[in-house]
């Protein structure tokens, strides 16, 4: 295959990488892993921001005009559930995002999404764990099912999270977001994956 590619993350705080360093962000430690497997990502662009619902980030979207990319992610949905915004909404601007990304990645429709991460285990949702827990397996519920519609590789990272909970080194220094270290388990998630799009 070749070994250069060009590669656009969509997303929110996850993928902004809030609270670490930017060479800690999962898609910049996602070029520094695929070196190793001698894979280039010359190019790594995020459009994602904290607090971004599936609407900002389609806004965004629109604003920047992105061009064509090699590779693309979408990882969004999380503030949906927080701002408890309606659940059809969050359907069907999944849809239309999904859609834009692989209308990014152009002929070589080389998209994945990474489920959402579950901050229930975190102290900011100690109220109310189970109630997160149940509102984010829905939210990772459609994903999935709308990705295997579209023959679309889903990257789970939902279990990560909630394995390492709030576990000493898993989250950033807000007690919120994850860890380089966390992130970095993502990773290797997510390398196979790309590795084998990267193929086609």
């Amino acid at each position: 295959m070749e070994n250069s590619f060009t590669f656009l993350a969509l997303g929110d705080s996850y993928t902004i990488g809030q609270g670490v360093s930017d060479e800690m962000r999962w898609p910049n430690q996602l070029k520094d892993r695929l070196l190793k497997e001698s894979v280039t990502l010359e190019k790594v662009d995020i459009i994602a921001q904290t607090g971004w619902t599936t609407s900002a980030l389609l806004n965004a979207i629109n604003e920047k005009q992105p061009g064509q990319y090699d590779l693309v992610s979408l990882l969004i949905g999380v503030n949906n559930q927080y701002q408890q915004r309606p659940f059809e909404e969050f359907q069907e601007e999944f849809k239309e995002l999904l859609n834009i990304s692989m209308n990014l990645a152009g002929e070589s429709k080389r998209v994945f999404v990474v489920s959402i991460p579950d901050y229930g285990v975190t102290r900011y949702g100690s109220a109310n764990p189970g109630g997160i827990a149940s509102e984010i397996n829905n939210y990772n519920g459609f994903i999935k099912m709308h990705c295997q519609e579209n023959n679309v590789p889903l990257v789970d990272v939902t279990e990560i999270s909630r394995n390492l909970g709030d576990s000493d080194g898993a989250l950033a220094s807000d007690a919120l977001h994850p860890s380089g270290y966390q992130y970095s388990l993502w990773v290797e998630e997510i390398v196979p994956v790309v590795l084998e799009l990267l193929e086609q």
